[in-house]
């Protein structure tokens, strides 16, 4: 039977609002190929910073990953979007929330390079060791290597995103596989040559260079304090601490139950980068002779421990090409989250009205801030130039950001204990209850070796102090007076509000083209009005199975007139407060709906006709406060009666009207 035809004219789709959420694996997998691929690198810079004893630090910092990552899940169980910006402006204030994300883009700028340039010295490796037995004489430096395959890499990625490159959660979790698949043979393989050739522990000695010491040279006395001289260690090796902010970014999208899916994928995290970045760093330092890993393998440390295995020399050849292989996968995979990342950023901050619309100039083809892309874009080039291959600069500058970013996130959340005291979901461990706050014992404990570690690689990174403090500064500049020029902008022009195209919304001429988008086996029709009577919404959310259900939230524009004549088009700024609201509710729940805005004469007709069109099995109405849950189901059975006896069709469906603790309901 065809569906009836609509005396509405339009219906508009959010299309943004059809979220496809994802389990706690896929999302830890899309967190594991930014912080997973520190493994390849860290080891090689911290062992150029203080010697040999650098598989004590860098496993330290991944155990210190532990309670980062649990400083986020408190923070994520806040805020549904609760990226650093978020909660800084929420607890500090808006001029610190610009320095922080100004620290933050200096990350993502140093992060797409780091990877780019360590993927290329993994490649060049290879590639010294294959030509020869190809009979090719290959003498490219690797460092020159490097920067052109780290040039390349990024302007490939430049283009992608320019076009509207999206991230995919399928391809994330294939390369996790197959990198969880390689870690295990090497891991295999390298236990089995530390039982054949015996283990020794790496010294605890530090032998830190003049270059890591930087302008503590000039501090003596404070290099015989022991604890100053660990905090050094742990500085230069916390660059292994990278991709915590991309948990912040996917956890709108994880699937319900959100909070325990969010913590399932942190202990992922945590235990995949203990054990992966940690554990290899330390077989490496058993298995590679001291003077190679200072020497030879020092930019590419996986590489090098898969060539000093045991076995025959071709096996190791074989293993080497798949560490590289996987190992560009991960690193090629992070000069793109550092694309999308600051790109998500600055538009992020551009809503907030603190970077100018010249930023968020549109592709006329693609339709992506393009300008934006292209700033990120050139920084990164201009960055990789200038290091020359060099990774540890780049490792050294990247430790700035990754750090102060971690200082603004946990003191905020410190902040917003004594600022907010709504219940949390989760919070970090080891509270001492005054009153209705929880002081954060434990948490402060993480913000004081933070800041320690902070402070103390501003005395030792002489490149990253003074490129990291003046990059923030020019950024927090660009904010300032693009927050200046769009003030004064407002106050001469009437504001040009884009929230359309951020919810992606389209234009139908009828249900009937929506229909094939509907393909479960129940359906659930929610009519919605005032964002602040939403328990309706959430009672379905809370108890329908989106596995086998599609949940339709209906909201409808209603005409003055008999005509419709000039009341369709767009939405008006209280429909889109609406379906934010509804947006908002869906991603706390993990569960996609699908909205739609109607134009129409008559609410209840309106919603008779699309359950109709849709054969829904149910109608979940909120309470209204005028008219009371009676009269509304009588108003509804009424059209659904006048709807049938046009159509000549009999169909029953359940409709009911929930509010707080009670429910009416009608089958109609």
């Amino acid at each position: 039977m065809n569906p009836p035809s609509l005396r509405f004219k339009q219906v508009l789709v959010l299309s943004t609002a059809m979220l496809s959420f994802i389990s706690f694996w896929k999302a830890a997998s899309v967190v594991l190929c930014d912080m997973g691929s520190s493994a390849f690198y860290a080891g090689g810079i911290a062992m150029n910073a203080f010697g040999p004893a650098f598989p004590w630090y860098v496993l330290a910092v991944m155990l210190f990953s532990g309670l980062m990552l649990m400083v986020y899940v408190e923070s994520c169980a806040m805020f549904v979007r609760g990226g650093v910006y978020k909660v800084v402006n929420e607890a500090m204030g808006h001029s610190m929330a610009k320095i922080s994300v100004s620290s933050l883009m200096f990350d993502y700028m140093i992060t797409g390079p780091v990877s780019s340039v360590a993927a290329g010295l993994y490649v060049s490796s290879l590639l010294y060791n294959i030509m020869p037995l190809m009979h090719i004489n290959w003498h490219v430096p690797h460092k020159l290597f490097a920067v052109l395959f780290a040039v390349t890499v990024t302007a490939f990625f430049w283009r992608e995103n320019i076009k509207g490159v999206e991230e995919s959660t399928d391809k994330n979790f294939k390369i996790m596989g197959f990198v969880t698949l390689v870690g295990a043979v090497l891991i295999i393989w390298s236990l089995s040559t530390v039982y054949q050739r015996g283990f020794k522990l790496p010294p605890f000695d530090l032998k830190f260079t003049s270059e890591s010491m930087g302008w503590m040279t000039n501090f003596p006395y404070l290099q015989t304090i022991g604890l100053v001289g660990i905090f050094m260690a742990f500085g230069h090796s916390i660059l292994a601490l990278s991709g915590l902010e991309t948990l912040a970014q996917v956890y709108r999208e994880i699937e319900d139950p959100k909070i325990k899916n969010l913590k399932r994928a942190a202990f992922t995290v945590f235990l995949f980068s203990l054990i992966f970045t940690g554990g290899l760093t330390f077989l490496a330092s058993s298995i590679i002779p001291q003077d190679l890993i200072g020497g030879k393998y020092l930019d590419n440390l996986l590489s090098g421990l898969a060539l000093e295995l045991n076995g025959p020399y071709w096996a190791r050849l074989v293993l080497q090409c798949f560490v590289v292989v996987s190992g560009s996968m991960m690193l090629v995979g992070a000069v793109n989250t550092s694309m999308v990342g600051s790109n998500g950023v600055l538009n992020r901050v551009a809503e907030d009205g603190i970077l100018h619309d010249w930023f968020r100039h549109l592709h006329k083809k693609y339709g992506t801030t393009y300008r934006m892309i292209n700033m990120v874009a050139i920084i990164q080039i201009i960055v990789i130039i200038i290091s020359g291959g060099d990774i540890y600069l780049l490792g050294e500058a990247y430790a700035f950001g990754v750090l102060w970013s971690l200082v603004f996130k946990t003191l905020s959340l410190i902040i917003l204990r004594f600022r907010d005291d709504m219940p949390r979901d989760w919070m970090f461990p080891f509270n001492i209850k005054v009153g209705k706050v929880y002081f954060p014992v434990g948490m402060s404990v993480v913000l004081l070796v933070l800041i320690t570690a902070s402070l103390v690689n501003l005395l030792t990174k002489r490149v990253a102090t003074i490129s990291g403090i003046s990059f923030t500064i020019v950024f927090f500049s660009i904010f300032q007076i693009s927050e200046y020029m769009n003030r004064k902008k407002a106050q001469l022009y009437m504001p040009d509000d884009d929230s359309e195209e951020k919810m992606n919304m389209r234009k139908e001429a009828e249900i009937a083209n929506i229909l094939p988008e509907l393909d479960k086996a129940r359906k659930i029709l929610v009519p919605v009005r005032n964002p602040s009577n939403l328990v309706h919404l959430k009672s379905v959310l809370e108890t329908t199975d989106d596995e086998t259900t599609d949940i339709i939230v209906l909201a409808a524009k209603i005409s003055k007139g008999i005509q419709l004549e000039g009341e369709t088009g767009d939405m008006a700024p209280e429909d889109k407060d609406l379906f934010t609201s509804v947006i908002l509710l869906a991603e706390k729940y993990g569960k996609p709906v699908k909205p739609m805005l109607v134009f129409s004469n008559d609410p209840f007709y309106s919603i008779a006709q699309v359950a109709h069109a849709a054969g829904v099995d149910e109608v979940v109405m909120g309470v209204s406060g005028t008219t009371g849950a009676e009269v509304q189901l009588e108003r509804l059975a009424i059209a659904w009666g006048m709807l049938e006896k046009k159509d000549n069709a009999a169909r029953s469906v359940m409709a009911k009207v929930v509010w707080e603790g009670r429910q009416l309901s009608y089958k109609l």
